[in-house]
């Protein structure tokens, strides 16, 4: 093997997804000591970032849209994972889990991600321009989506708590299911069109739609064998995720009562950690002027957040014990509505400048200040 095809293959998105998996193994069954809790939280991080550098690659194989849509999946995947050790090790805030974490993802992309990407590229660009028509129909699975899994377990009066009774959960994971599935389907086949990166004028009027898969300024896609050797380490970079966060869940949950903060600060961490990777795509596709990939991106996570974990954590809960809170509290309900009003104003025009992305940043800063204290 010549020096160069050496280096290629000792990146570091290569050698953490394997030596996190080494790591897991080695420290399974004794994990208490300081030193090594440090090394998984490290070995942690890194296995998420190289996780959804892997998605990339395959995504930028498939091109656009398929290419955020892989990505969003992905991060999901960590997400559930995440959700589900945490709920299994127990403790009197474990019903609350998935709702923080969803939630916590849904204000993560509608306002942190959105609102960065706005700023981040309207700054450089002056104004940055999308199709209303896909972001839109984005926009509106997901206030569909968290109205049934989110809002709606709040007002029904069968369960207690603000959970469903398990025929309600299970209707609320099939509809989350037929809507993901149904966008899914008009993203990647029926109006693929919409979500492709377009061309703007001066004005940032849209003119034109990007269709090559990987953009004039970008690299040539991966070949095959890239694109599978990824799959490949995105798998070992999975399973090494969900497994480290089983063996952490308990110093995140004992650091955080002992800093005196809610358990809802537990779901925001998660959320924190699996979607900060997807936010550097993000803004690396916002400085590109490819704003429209961004917000498929952030639209797109909070989708798959919610469209796929409800379902997943409704059939786990056929297993685990104890009870599933799902409804949103009143402060919750509150800065969800402000966003959903707030995401709609700068969607419809098609384009948009800095203060869209300040005015969305300073109510993802509202989440974090009442998530710490409420």
């Amino acid at each position: 093997m010549s020096t160069r095809t050496l280096r290629g293959h000792l990146q570091w998105t290569v050698v953490v997804p394997v030596l996190a998996l080494v790591l897991l193994v080695a420290t399974w069954t004794s994990h208490d000591h300081p030193a090594i809790l440090s090394a998984i939280g490290a070995a942690l991080i890194g296995a998420v970032l190289a996780a959804v550098h892997h998605a990339e690659v395959v995504a930028h194989k498939v091109g656009e849209p398929f290419g955020s849509l892989i990505l969003a999946v992905a991060v999901t995947v960590i997400e559930v994972g995440l959700i589900l050790m945490l709920m299994s090790s127990g403790g009197d805030a474990s019903s609350t889990y998935a709702r923080d974490t969803v939630f916590a993802a849904v204000m993560i992309t509608f306002n942190g991600i959105v609102g960065l990407t706005l700023l981040v590229g309207a700054s450089k660009h002056h104004l940055v321009s999308f199709n209303p028509s896909g972001t839109g129909s984005a926009l509106a699975t997901v206030i569909a989506l968290a109205g049934v899994t989110l809002v709606l377990p709040r007002f029904t009066t069968s369960a207690d708590g603000g959970a469903y009774t398990g025929f309600q959960l299970a209707f609320a994971a099939v509809a989350s299911l037929v809507l993901y599935g149904a966008f899914v389907f008009t993203q990647t086949v029926r109006h693929r069109d919409f979500f492709l990166p377009v061309t703007s004028d001066k004005y940032g009027r849209v003119t034109g739609v990007i269709r090559d898969a990987d953009g004039d300024d970008h690299a040539d896609p991966p070949s095959a064998k890239q694109a599978w050797f990824s799959v490949a380490l995105l798998v070992v970079a999975l399973v090494s995720v969900v497994f480290l966060a089983k063996m952490l869940s308990p110093t995140i949950e004992h650091g955080v009562a002992a800093a005196g903060l809610p358990y809802t600060v537990v779901g925001v961490v998660i959320a924190l950690l699996v979607l900060a990777p997807e936010s550097i795509a993000a803004v690396r596709n916002a400085l590109r002027n490819r704003v429209q990939t961004s917000l498929n991106l952030a639209y797109g996570s909070a989708m798959a957040s919610i469209g796929l974990t409800i379902p997943t954590i409704a059939v786990a809960m056929i297993w685990m014990d104890g009870p599933l809170t799902l409804g949103l509290e009143p402060v919750q309900m509150v800065l969800f509505a402000v966003s959903v009003a707030v995401a709609m104003l700068s969607i419809a025009p098609g384009r948009a400048q800095t203060l869209q992305g300040v005015v969305h940043l300073v109510l993802f800063a509202a989440f974090l200040v009442v998530s710490v204290q409420p």
